[in-house]
C-alpha cells in the first residue's frame, strides 16, 4: 500500500515533530511513528466506508420515498443507477473489508452520519453524477470510471469532510492527500474479478519498506547534527536560521540515504526528495535542495565516499 515516498514523508512528519518537541526519548517517537503510519491504514479504510455508507444511504432513501403515502412516479420508480453500481455493491458485500472495519473499529459514520448526507449532497449536485444517471449505457468498467471521478472531484476536496478529518486525528490532515492517492489508484485499476483483498492490502509492500522507515528514521535521527553542519558547510550564502526546518530535515534524510542505505541510487534519493519538496515546502524549497545535495554527492564522490551497490546506482 506505502510506497517509498510514502513512507518517506511519514518519515519526515515525524522528524519534523521530534525536532519541534522538547522530547529526547528515541523510543517514543519511534513509536510515534509506528503509530502514525498505522493510523494511515484507519484513515484510508475510514474513506472506503465512506463510500459504502453514502451508497446505503441513498438507497435507504428510496426505499424512504417509494413508501410515501402520495409518492409519485418517479419516487415509486425511481433510477435506481446509483445505487446498483457495480463497484458500490462490491465494497460493500466485501468480507475482507468488513473484517478489517471490524478489527480496527471503523464506525465513524455511524455517530457522525451528517457527514455522510453532506458528500451524498453533494454528489447528487454534480454534473459527474447526472451525466451517469442519465447515460442509457451500463457496465462495470462505466461504473468503475463513475466512483473513481466521484471520489477525485467531489469527495476528496470535500472542505467540511476535510475539517471533520482534522478534528478526528493529529496526523491525518496531513495523510490525507497520501491517502487518497493511494485510493484513486485503486478504484482506477480494480477489476470486476479482483478478489475480496484487493481492498485491504497489506501497509507495507514487504519487510523491506518496513525496516526502510524505521532504519531511516533512526539513523537520521542519531546522525542529524553532523549532517547539518554538513548542510550548512554547503549553504554558505544561506543563513541558517533562514533555512526552512522542514527542507533541513528533507536534507538530513537525503545526506542519511547517501550514506547508510547502499542500494539507493544517489538519483533516486535527489529526486525522491526534490518532489516532497516541492508538495510539502516553500516554492523555493526544491532549488535549494537541489542545490546543496548536489555539492555534497559531488564531494562525496571525490572522496570514495559513496559505496553504492549494483550498476547505475549513482
Amino acid at each position: 500500500m506505502l510506497t517509498r515516498r510514502h513512507i518517506r514523508i511519514k518519515v519526515m512528519q515525524a522528524l519534523y515533530a521530534f525536532d519541534g518537541s522538547d522530547s529526547d526519548d528515541f523510543k517514543k517517537e519511534e513509536k510515534f511513528l509506528s503509530h502514525s503510519m498505522e493510523q494511515m491504514y484507519d484513515l484510508y479504510l475510514m474513506q472506503l466506508s465512506l463510500l459504502i455508507e453514502v451508497r446505503n444511504k441513498a438507497e435507504d432513501l428510496l426505499q424512504k420515498s417509494k413508501k410515501k403515502h402520495l409518492a409519485t412516479e418517479e419516487e415509486k420508480n425511481p433510477n435506481t443507477k446509483f445505487i446498483d453500481n457495480r463497484l458500490l455493491l462490491l465494497l460493500q458485500n466485501n468480507q475482507a473489508l468488513k473484517k478489517q472495519f471490524d478489527a480496527r473499529k471503523i464506525d465513524f459514520w455511524n455517530l457522525d452520519f451528517e457527514y455522510v448526507d453532506i458528500i451524498l449532497k453533494a454528489i447528487n449536485e454534480s454534473g459527474i453524477y447526472r451525466d451517469y444517471m442519465a447515460s442509457a449505457t451500463s457496465s462495470f468498467e462505466q461504473d468503475r470510471q463513475f466512483v473513481h471521478d466521484i471520489f477525485t472531484e467531489v469527495v476528496a476536496p470535500n472542505q467540511k469532510l476535510y475539517e471533520y478529518i482534522e478534528d478526528k486525528k493529529l496526523t491525518w490532515a496531513d495523510d490525507l492527500p497520501v491517502v487518497n492517492t493511494i485510493l484513486q489508484k485503486l478504484l482506477r485499476q480494480v477489476k470486476y474479478s479482483d478478489t475480496d483483498y484487493y481492498f485491504t492490502p497489506d501497509l507495507y509492500k514487504d519487510s523491506d519498506d518496513r525496516d526502510f522507515a524505521f532504519a531511516l528514521f533512526k539513523k537520521t535521527l542519531l546522525n542529524r547534527f553532523k549532517y547539518s553542519e554538513e548542510i550548512s558547510a554547503k549553504a554558505l550564502n544561506w543563513d541558517s536560521g533562514r533555512i526552512a526546518s522542514l527542507d533541513l530535515v528533507l536534507l538530513q534524510m537525503a545526506i542519511c540515504e547517501f550514506l547508510k542505505f547502499p542500494s539507493i541510487p544517489t538519483k533516486v534519493t535527489i529526486n525522491e526528495y526534490l518532489e516532497i519538496a516541492k508538495e510539502y515546502s516553500t516554492p523555493k524549497s526544491s532549488i535549494f535542495i537541489n542545490g546543496v545535495l548536489d555539492k555534497i554527492v559531488k564531494e562525496y564522490d571525490e572522496k570514495g565516499m559513496l559505496n553504492k551497490i549494483g550498476r547505475g546506482l549513482m
